[in-house]
């Protein structure tokens, strides 16, 4: 039975270091995702909220067009791709979309939609497409979307994420985990 499955796309889709190499050069830090432990970067850098905006609205492009892809993440969605719908649901900028769009078709990914919210907010998103099934790495995401959607979550385990879930959010260490805990949802919901 086909489903439509709500992904987030950085930190899921792609590597979630992958901001690290930018806040290294910029910021002359010398981090590794390991040291994030908390999904504001602001604490990491020794400029204000506004300057920190500042960086990331002139960085974003260059950002997101390197981003590499999460281990077996094009695996996995490849073999979703023909059997359900898969619609990304981005806290990216709208303005991105050119850019977002081709970084899937580089990539060789397909999707059904792609959707930039400009905000981390995306219950609206998830109840609008009405998805079935979301894929995030921001903890409170997962769980309000969890929550408010009555849907199971895919939370990808980061270090930036380990506060406690609840029982409709799933954590996951890779894409491999996500298929496997995918089919079998699948196999117990069809």
């Amino acid at each position: 039975m086909k489903k439509r499955f709500g992904i987030d796309i950085d930190g899921t889709v792609t590597c979630p270091s992958s901001m690290v190499p930018f806040l290294n050069r910029d910021f002359q830090l010398n981090i590794t995702l390991q040291d994030i432990k908390q999904y504001d970067l602001l604490p990491l850098v020794t400029v204000s909220r506004k300057e920190f905006a500042e960086w990331f609205v002139k960085n974003e492009p260059a950002i997101y067009s390197t981003s590499p892809l999460a281990k077996g993440a094009k695996q996995t969605l490849r073999s979703w791709e023909k059997q359900h719908e898969l619609y990304f649901i981005s806290a990216r900028g709208n303005h991105l979309l050119e850019l977002t769009k081709d970084w899937f078709s580089s990539n060789e990914l397909l999707y059904h939609h792609i959707e930039l919210i400009g905000s981390h907010d995306k219950v609206a998103a998830a109840k609008t497409f009405e998805v079935d099934i979301f894929f995030e790495d921001k903890h409170d995401n997962a769980v309000t979307i969890n929550e408010e959607c009555n849907i199971p979550v895919i939370l990808f385990n980061t270090p930036y994420n380990q506060e406690p879930i609840p029982d409709g959010v799933a954590r996951v260490n890779n894409w491999e985990e996500a298929n496997v805990w995918v089919e079998n949802w699948l196999r117990n919901n069809t």
